[in-house]
């Protein structure tokens, strides 16, 4: 569904992504991981076309969008949430969710689906509500919850477990597991903490100094092999 091949990126003089290819299929979650500053958030924002690449090719469901911009790869069918949630503080929760509705269709885009409210029960009882007024979990709860309203072929998500308190880490888990095995979407999962990942992920890739140090399935991955590359 979504591959990159021989993706690389500069900053300035800076070499800051080094050919890294990768892919995730519709029905599987890919995880990427390594510590801070490594790439990873480089590597998904040059993915969703914020950051340009210096050479490479980004292809979804075949089709070349490496010179797409972000709206329209959006439209296209990736949705991303980045680090931090990034929800807008002064809109109610609702007002937050029509937004992630934008780019469908006036009928489509009409009413919110009740899926989301399934997925994120807390969510319904708040529509009200602005969403800086929300604790950090609930933010990543509505921020993943618009990104679902896109109705995407790819779902990125940037380390969704960063700041959250452990209850709703294992809502977001549980919401991930359940989507992965829906099976019509891919999911390209960010992370540092590998026992997150590995309970969710078909396939690893590990990034170091912005180049791919492993790389292979869930029953190749050992912890001992990955957490050398995550501790600081």
């Amino acid at each position: 569904m979504l591959h990159a091949e021989n993706l690389n990126q500069y900053y300035g003089s800076s070499h800051t992504l080094r050919s890294i290819s990768l892919q995730v299929a519709r029905g599987q979650c890919l995880a990427l991981l390594g510590r801070n500053g490594v790439g990873k958030t480089t590597l998904l924002k040059c993915l969703m076309g914020v950051l340009p690449v210096s050479g490479g090719t980004v292809r979804l469901a075949g089709r070349d969008i490496t010179r797409q911009p972000p709206h329209v790869r959006a439209a296209a069918g990736i949705a991303y949430v980045p680090q931090g949630r990034e929800i807008f503080a002064r809109l109610t929760v609702e007002e937050n969710l029509r937004m992630g509705m934008a780019i469908l269709p006036g009928r489509q885009a009409a009413r919110i689906s009740g899926e989301v409210y399934e997925l994120f029960p807390v969510l319904k009882d708040m529509l009200q509500r602005r969403g800086g007024d929300l604790s950090g979990g609930q933010q990543q709860q509505l921020a993943i919850a618009r990104a679902l309203l896109q109705r995407p072929q790819v779902l990125i998500l940037d380390e969704p477990t960063e700041g959250i308190q452990p209850s709703i880490i294992k809502d977001i888990e549980r919401v991930i597991r359940l989507l992965r095995q829906r099976g019509d979407m891919a999911i390209l999962l960010c992370e540092q903490y590998f026992d997150f990942a590995h309970a969710l992920a078909d396939q690893f890739v590990v990034l170091s100094r912005g180049a791919v140090v492993a790389a292979g399935s869930q029953a190749q991955m050992a912890g001992d092999d990955v957490t050398r590359y995550l501790s600081v």
